[in-house]
């Protein structure tokens, strides 16, 4: 999840949300580790190849959090993960690596 989505659910959540319940913040959407792999590989222009220790623990199958109460109540993630690691990727280039203030 971008940080600029989820300041912006932050923002929402304190304007618009009083219940004492839980809200899970996330994009509503997940990927596999491979996925995320590629993605990131695409990203920053690797065109190598990506090898797995299966012999190692994954975690859990799935991490994908349930976003609907949060999505009923009105808002939902704008950036996508694609869009998102792009333009991270594009200020960790444009700032030589180091992190910006």
């Amino acid at each position: 999840m971008a940080a600029d989505d989820a300041a912006d659910a932050c923002v929402f959540v304190m304007k618009y949300y009083s219940d004492n319940g839980f809200l899970n913040v996330g994009t509503g959407t997940d990927a596999t580790i491979a996925e995320f792999a590629a993605l990131i590989a695409k990203t920053v222009g690797y065109n190598g190849t990506i090898s797995y220790d299966t012999s190692r623990p994954d975690g859990p199958p799935q991490k994908l959090l349930d976003v609907s109460r949060l999505q009923k109540l009105g808002w939902s993630a704008k950036l996508p993960l694609s869009e998102g690691l792009a333009v991270a990727y594009e200020n960790f280039v444009a700032t030589g690596g180091r992190v910006s203030t």
